[in-house]
This record gives C-alpha cells, sequence and structure tokens, in this order.
C-alpha cells in the first residue's frame, strides 16, 4: 500500500556544474520537479512508500525520467504513458536547465516544458476515486502542476476533491512560477488558482506565497510573519497547518534559513534557526522541507517537532546537487540535535 502520492510533473534537470548554461559543453542529468520532489524524499529519506501520478512521452528520453525515478525508489506504475509522434510535435518530456549559483551570481531555472505530456493531462482521465480506495493517507500537488495549462487546473482541482472525499490529508504548496504564468493571467491568475486549490487541503505549505495580492507581492519581515499566516488562515479556514520556510540571501552559497507555520491547535510556532547556511544547490530546499513536515505530520509528531524535520531536510538539500534528496534519516535527525561536520569514521 502506497503511503504518499503526489501529482506533478517530472522533468530532466540538466546541471552545467560550476559552469553557465550559455557556455556549457557537458551536463549532468537529474530527475526532478516541485511535486515529485516531495515524494522522492519521503521515499528515499524518510523511508515511506511513494507514488507519482505524471504524464511521459513514450520514447528513450520519457523512458530515462523513468529509471531516474525508478532509483529513487518512487513508485513508478501510476505514469500515463503518451504515444511519441517522433519528434515532439505534439507531446514531448519537459527540461529544466539549472544553473546553481555563486556568490553574487544566483541561481537560474531555464525551463523547456511548453506542450508536455503532463501538461495534456484532463479531467477524468485518471479515475481518482479508485486510486485514493487503495488507501494512501497522503496527497500533494501544487501550483507547478496547475501552472502547466488550464486543463492542469481542472486535474488538480478533481483529485484534491476526491482525496478529501476519501478521508485522505491532502497538502497543496503554491510554489509561483512567474514563467509558468507568463502569457495566461500573469501572477493575479495565480493568486486566483492557488486560492481555488488550496480551499481543499489540509496542510499549505509555502503558505507565504498566498499573502498579499499575488504571489511575491510581498517581502515579510520576521516580526511580520504571524500576521501574515494569520491572515492566509482567514482566506482557508479548513486549512489545518499552514506553513513556510524563511530565507535570507546573503549570498547565492550563504543563506539564513528557517521555517515558521500556524495551526488552530498551537497558533504560531517557529522552526530551528540555521544562520550562515553554506548552500552547493539551493534547488529542491522547499521541496525537501515539505518531505520532512509531511513526514512529521504522518508520524504524529508535535508541530513544531515536524517544522524541525522540514528544516534539517532542506538544509541537507541544499549541500548536494540535483534537486533530489541524499540525506538520511539519521543525518536529519543529527542535524535536529545539533550535530555538526565533523568528519564521520
Amino acid at each position: 500500500m502506497t503511503d504518499v502520492i503526489a501529482l506533478g510533473e517530472v522533468m530532466l534537470r540538466f546541471d552545467p556544474g560550476e559552469g553557465r548554461i550559455r557556455t556549457a559543453r557537458t551536463f549532468q542529468v537529474w530527475e526532478g520537479g516541485g511535486e515529485y520532489n516531495v515524494v522522492r524524499g519521503l521515499r528515499r529519506c524518510f523511508g515511506l512508500r511513494t507514488a507519482v501520478v505524471t504524464a511521459l512521452a513514450d520514447n528513450a528520453v520519457g523512458r530515462l525520467v523513468e529509471d531516474l525515478m525508478l532509483q529513487g525508489g518512487v513508485d513508478t506504475s501510476l505514469i500515463c504513458w503518451m504515444t511519441d509522434d517522433g519528434i515532439g510535435r505534439s507531446v514531448r518530456n519537459g527540461l529544466n536547465f539549472v544553473e546553481r549559483g555563486y556568490g553574487i551570481r544566483g541561481a537560474l531555472g531555464v525551463s523547456d516544458r511548453a506542450h508536455t505530456a503532463v501538461s495534456q493531462l484532463r479531467k477524468g482521465d485518471i479515475d481518482w476515486d479508485a486510486l485514493f480506495a487503495t488507501g494512501p493517507r497522503w496527497f500533494h500537488t501544487g501550483g507547478i502542476f496547475a501552472g502547466l495549462s488550464d486543463t492542469t487546473v481542472d486535474v488538480a482541482d478533481e483529485a484534491m476533491a476526491a482525496a478529501r472525499r476519501r478521508g485522505v490529508t491532502v497538502s497543496y504548496d503554491p510554489n509561483y512560477r512567474p514563467s509558468l504564468w507568463a502569457d495566461r493571467g500573469g501572477p493575479e491568475r495565480a493568486r486566483e488558482v492557488d486560492l481555488r486549490l488550496a480551499r481543499h487541503a489540509d496542510v499549505v505549505v509555502g503558505a507565504l506565497g498566498l499573502a498579499g495580492e499575488h504571489p511575491g507581492a510581498l517581502r515579510f519581515a520576521a516580526d511580520e510573519v504571524p500576521d501574515a499566516l494569520a491572515a492566509v488562515a482567514d482566506l482557508l479556514p479548513d486549512a489545518r497547518v499552514l506553513a513556510t520556510t524563511l530565507r535570507e540571501v546573503p549570498s547565492a552559497g550563504v543563506n539564513d534559513w528557517t521555517s515558521a507555520a500556524w495551526s488552530a491547535d498551537t497558533g504560531y510556532v517557529t522552526g530551528p534557526h540555521m544562520p550562515g547556511l553554506h548552500v552547493l544547490d539551493r534547488i529542491g530546499s522547499g521541496d525537501a522541507f515539505a518531505a520532512g513536515l509531511i513526514h512529521g505530520l504522518l508520524a504524529g509528531h508535535s508541530l513544531e517537532r515536524a517544522l524541525a524535520y522540514g528544516t534539517a531536510h532542506g538544509a541537507l538539500v541544499m549541500t548536494t546537487p540535483g534537486d533530489v534528496s541524499m540525506a538520511t534519516l539519521a543525518e536529519v535527525e543529527a542535524l535536529i540535535a545539533g550535530g555538526s561536520a565533523h568528519v564521520r569514521r
């Protein structure tokens, strides 16, 4: 039986290492995707049984994505394979070129994902009631998947509503990407979609993305975060937990990292503070935070302890290349307990 199911796109990530996309001659290839990264972390670090609902064009590139997913331990039986037309004219697989950044040069993502297989999923393509009848405990999706096309918004809505009907805990991450909304209504349309979907969620990760007039409209000082989360709680009266990472970026290689959350039972709580965190690759750290938080909540820990799992896991993911987690549960728990970077032999 699967513990956690995600709905989202899985792309190939092309990483030029310390170089630049525009001058690269070689790339390292990983798999990644906002919603997928969460279940990948839950599987590899926290040992939960996970699966992802996605779609891929059935060609050698799609099978490479599948192979990488298999290496990550995520169940691939829910992939919707779409017939390849030979050159990607009508259906293709998504590509994501990512620079890690260094010092004053920030990270850069250049995605190539129009007309991908998963963006063409439509309401009714998947029997969600049958899927959730198999007994998963948690369902996760987010604004990246919803932003792929007009049809994916309806798919996410359909899936989240079915999960709630079946008593499955639902989480949603707004995860705003300006490139996905640039010619589809911009941040105002993204906020409209986020509010429509987040109303189905028990847990909202990245909840500060729902504060302000539209995603990214406001930056909050530390003392403003409690009121901002309270305002989001007023918008989403059915949400049980609102959580967010908090990051200051003095440079691409050094971040101040922590987290915060709100619930009706606990009020406002904060996670561990990790100032001056040295960063190799920040991409995927928010997804790793979500994975740790979900692990903590599924395990029955307090919200404060769940935040600690999320914060520590996100921090460790920033120490390795690629979107996906290479951390172990022992490393996460050691960091929560105040562990250091001394050599272990």
